[in-house]
């Protein structure tokens, strides 16, 4: 998911409505008898929504031991595997996580794929509870013509590369060419072209990976084109991302004026935070730059744009065939008037020469068993404030149970509502009464189909090495990327 990128996605979604309960009983008044069992709790999925969900159960049922499985054999989803690397602050919410993932009442399995490894009405026979946490971990795809030519990557799938998720560690996306274009123009969009476009040397010091670094300090890409279907009042990336881009060393914005006419009253009316990003734009496209600015834009190598009411209808392929030569874009107007206006396209089209075609449309959440309800329209799981739709007991926390949009602060209290409204079903007696094995019974189960999970305790041996290896470059770590290395690593 990733799922700022934790900052990636905007704070437009909210959950939903808030429960009645929770107003007039908060989970931190809730009374849990001392006399009462041991709640057994499963979580799955360990990046910030699963943490999240684990940490406030432990907070607030002073008994509560909470299971956290995870199908990566290391923990963090997205806050490892989806923040820029440039952004080492987003990532210390790491800690937080790790103070959760060591209390005496909460574990960690890596390593274990729910809906392969074990089921969800195994867990729900072993637990008294199960949350889902597990994220979107696809893309929207762009359902267009050439789109699995050679060149066209998802940007999960570059942001996967560069920041060693080990199904991505072999990406190799070829940067030998000029320009690349960006399909989308969310915060996901914007670090792409970042990082793209970033002189390598300034990337040296993070935990990038070694081999995303290395193919950058050999790009030739000199122009990021980002693309979107609507207008700049539309665009999905929030001021910080867009202050980095303009301020990007060794590289220039380029922004047609021609976009901006009539938008200077338009923007009066917008909130707060998108009036500010309309009014950074607007000055970015049609005021002349200040001295400084305009010589440090003078010697600039390298550029990037927003390009405006295009929907990208074909990937051209080279002469032999063999690789993208550009994207054929339908050029689109505006119908509709505020927050609804969609592209309509006009029947005129622009082709955009390129190398590189990176889509950043959105992520997608998946089903994760045939016994949990799921709507692929929407991506998720239905839910009531987190309550699975007709599965008592079963319960669903960030993006998979309101689509992959927010940022972390919006998946923290998302999370926390979530459990609250676990713990008020706990205490109305509405999940099973008597003792559950936990994952005794699961560890049986998985012992049995010969999987081994990975404890917290064995990341922390993992933890210690990439930091060790990180050392001598300067780096916070470097990332292990292969699933078999961390296991010889482990012993095993």
């Amino acid at each position: 998911m990733a799922p700022r990128c934790w900052r990636w996605w905007h704070w437009s979604v909210w959950p939903r409505t808030r429960p009645p309960a929770a107003r007039s009983t908060p989970s931190s008044h809730l009374q849990f008898s001392t006399q009462e069992q041991t709640p057994q709790i499963c979580v799955v999925g360990s990046g910030p929504a699963g943490f999240y969900t684990a940490q406030h159960l432990l907070k607030h049922h002073a008994r509560a031991h909470v299971d956290i499985y995870e199908k990566q054999l290391v923990p963090f989803g997205l806050v490892r595997f989806g923040v820029a690397p440039d952004h080492p602050e987003v990532k210390n919410v790491i800690n937080t996580f790790t103070q959760t993932a060591r209390s005496d009442r909460c574990a960690f399995y890596g390593s274990v794929v729910v809906g392969r490894d074990v089921t969800v009405p195994e867990l729900r026979a072993a637990y008294h509870a199960v949350v889902l946490s597990y994220g979107a971990e696809s893309h929207q795809t762009l359902e267009i013509p050439g789109e699995e030519l050679p060149g066209v990557f998802s940007a999960r799938a570059f942001v996967g590369w560069y920041n060693g998720l080990p199904e991505n560690r072999e990406l190799a996306p070829d940067l030998s060419c000029d320009t690349a274009v960006i399909l989308g123009q969310g915060n996901v969009a914007l670090d792409v072209a970042r990082i793209l476009l970033t002189p390598p040397e300034h990337l040296e010091k993070t935990d990038i990976t070694e081999a995303a670094l290395g193919a950058l300090r050999q790009s030739r890409v000199k122009t990021v084109w980002i693309v979107g279907r609507r207008g700049p009042l539309q665009v999905a990336f929030t001021i910080k991302e867009l202050r980095e881009m303009i301020h990007l060393p060794g590289t220039r914005p380029v922004l047609d004026p021609a976009d901006f006419s009539g938008l200077q009253d338009r923007i009066k009316e917008a909130p707060r935070p998108r009036k500010r990003l309309m009014e950074l734009l607007l000055r970015t496209a049609t005021e002349k730059p200040g001295a400084e600015e305009a010589a440090r834009q003078a010697l600039a190598s390298r550029a990037w744009g927003l390009r405006f009411f295009r929907s990208p209808q074909q990937v051209l392929p080279s002469p032999d065939g063999q690789q993208v030569a550009g994207i054929r874009l339908a050029i689109t107007r505006l119908e509709g008037v505020g927050e609804a206006t969609w592209a309509v396209p006009t029947g005129d089209t622009e082709d955009l020469p390129c190398g590189l075609v990176l889509s950043s449309v959105g992520y997608k959440s998946r089903p994760i068993d045939p016994s949990v309800p799921f709507d692929p329209k929407l991506g998720i799981i239905p839910n009531m404030e987190g309550r699975v739709v007709d599965v008592p007991g079963l319960y669903c926390s960030g993006w998979v149970k309101r689509g992959p949009t927010g940022v972390i602060a919006t998946t923290m209290t998302d999370s926390f509502l979530t459990s609250q409204a676990l713990l008020q079903d706990l205490k109305a007696g509405l999940l099973p009464s008597g003792p559950r094995p936990g994952y005794s019974a699961v560890e049986a189960l998985l012992s049995s189909r010969g999987v081994r999970p990975v404890s917290f305790s064995d990341w922390e041996k993992l933890d210690a090495e990439e930091v060790s290896r990180g050392q001598g470059a300067g780096k916070p770590r470097e990332k292990l990327l292969d699933p078999q290395e961390m296991l010889r690593l482990l012993g095993r």
